[in-house]
């Protein structure tokens, strides 16, 4: 409906046209969509304004009361505490209330210009959270609780053999014997560390304190976040998902298999899907890890008809591309970004068991008001123990964005 048609009905008539839009919106797409949704939105301006005017009437109406009242001192009075004492009761009860405008505006505008009015200060009780900074891919690796260990090593097939063959009446069988590989973790000291002011302690309300110790648990699992993907392998750290060994016997990712991709298209998701796993199948327990700049590109490719062309669900860290699981790392460089002068990994696709991470001890967090007490400092830090590496032979597929001029 148009404008004109909609500021001429009544409350009753645009809530029921409100809700029949809703009842369209379910099957409707792309301009009928787009129209549907502008009129929701007008029928909800008209409401609002027809709320306003009700407002200011009420207002009015008030003010008239008040003048009315004060017609005797004593009987005015009684007029006003006996409002009062509603406008508390109701208050108490979760219930709205109006105030005289003019008297209520005027009353705050004398008081802030008197100097010796002590106004009240207050403070919230507890300390608002920054957007969050670690990945939930740490959570859904596969963990491996090796308390007090050195080392883990995993074994995995990398080949199964060739098929069988035919073979002559007395001569030696095919062979067909699988290919095993190996893949040792190390455990690797993770470690963080802050100070705060005593005087952080003593702020009213607000944990503060509690805040500051938990981000050096915070900061660890974000490191290990990190190591997951891009971890080098050296001295026993991390082997992560787009670590490559020098030699190719120690290689359980076959950099071969790399997708070169410098843009997102209609055709990105299936070239990483279908390229993955082996020749008899198509894998289906497997999840996109990537930078939240390309699910942003995922998100906003259309189509011929200007549709959305994936149907994306979010859900925080996590979410699903077309029923395709993905989860946000901010240690995967993004496809969509400028090329450089090295190659660089950007995603990665495939089952996140096929990567594990030993822990070799619990985090170990503690508090300190000793280290520099004559400055009045508090410290915090904590540690882990742990490792990690693909386990899994070509456990993943890699999308890597090729150098300037590739």
């Amino acid at each position: 409906m148009k404008h004109e048609e909609l500021v001429n009905m009544t409350t009753k008539d645009l809530k029921a046209r409100l809700k029949e839009i809703g009842t369209q919106a379910q099957t409707a797409e792309g301009e009928v969509l787009d129209a549907l949704v502008a009129e929701a939105e007008d029928i909800n301006g008209i409401l609002q304004d027809i709320q306003n005017r009700a407002n200011l009437a009420g207002l009015a109406a008030q003010t008239a009361e008040g003048d009315n009242g004060e017609a005797g001192e004593e009987g005015g009075a009684n007029v006003r505490d006996k409002k009062r004492e509603e406008r508390g009761s109701n208050l108490k009860n979760g219930k709205t209330v109006q105030f005289n405008a003019k008297t209520a505006f005027s009353s705050v505008k004398n008081a802030l210009s008197v100097a010796q009015t002590a106004m009240p200060k207050h403070t919230a009780t507890d300390v608002r959270e920054t957007f969050n900074n670690v990945s939930s891919l740490v959570d859904r690796v596969k963990a491996v609780p090796l308390e007090g260990g050195e080392s883990y090593q995993r074994g995995y097939v990398k080949s199964y053999g060739s098929e069988a063959g035919a073979t002559a009446e007395n001569q030696d069988y095919s062979s067909t014997e699988p290919v095993f590989g190996y893949v040792t973790m190390e455990k690797q000291k993770i470690t963080a560390y802050t100070e705060e002011p005593e005087e952080m302690v003593k702020l009213p309300n607000a944990d503060y304190d509690g805040v500051v110790e938990e981000s050096v648990t915070r900061a660890i699992r974000k490191k290990m976040n990190r190591l997951i993907m891009t971890g080098d392998g050296t001295n026993g750290n991390f082997k992560g998902i787009f670590y490559n060994p020098t030699k190719t016997a120690e290689q359980v990712i076959d950099p071969a298999t790399d997708l070169k991709m410098k843009t997102i298209d209609s055709e990105t998701l299936d070239e990483i899907i279908y390229s993955y796993g082996g020749e008899e199948e198509v894998e289906d327990v497997a999840t996109l890890i990537l930078n939240k700049k390309d699910l942003k590109a995922f998100a906003k490719l259309k189509d011929k008809q200007g549709r959305k062309f994936y149907t994306i669900v979010n859900h925080g860290n996590t979410g699903e591309i077309d029923g395709v699981p993905y989860v946000i790392n901010s240690a995967c460089k993004a496809v969509t970004d400028a090329q450089t002068a090295t190659a660089e990994y950007c995603m990665a696709y495939g089952p996140l068991s096929n990567y594990e991470m030993p822990i070799f001890s619990d985090i170990d967090a503690r508090k300190s008001t000793d280290y520099k007490f004559k400055q009045g400092q508090i410290a915090y830090r904590a540690d882990i123990f742990a490792g990690g590496a693909v386990a899994a032979y070509n456990g993943f597929i890699r999308v890597v964005r090729p150098k300037t001029g590739e």
